[in-house]
């Protein structure tokens, strides 16, 4: 799991737009397990005036004079090939039962 976690941080780091390079290098996971249940969470700490930096960036924000920029969708193609990883290990584990 830890191996999926550490790609997923740096294919997001990797994807992200890059100003300054804290957004981009800000990206950490967090793994937890419950009654069998993993669940890896991935996180940005780069949080600017209460608002999170990467996610503005994905979805768009206003600007101070009302005009509007454009969000970006970076993280799910850079994720994607990550949960088809996964995926794609865990079908193999079922199969070969």
């Amino acid at each position: 799991v830890t191996k999926y976690a550490q790609r997923g941080v740096a294919a997001l780091a990797s994807a992200t737009p890059v100003d300054s390079g804290l957004t981009a290098s800000s990206w950490y996971y967090k793994i937890t397990e419950t009654n069998g249940r993993i669940e890896i969470q991935f996180c940005n700490s780069n949080i600017q005036n209460g608002c999170p930096i990467a996610i503005i960036l994905q979805l768009g924000h206003g600007t101070g004079t009302g005009g509007w920029v454009e969000g970006r969708d970076y993280i799910n193609p850079a994720i994607q090939p990550i949960f088809d990883e996964i995926t794609n290990e865990a079908w193999r584990e079922v199969t070969n039962l």
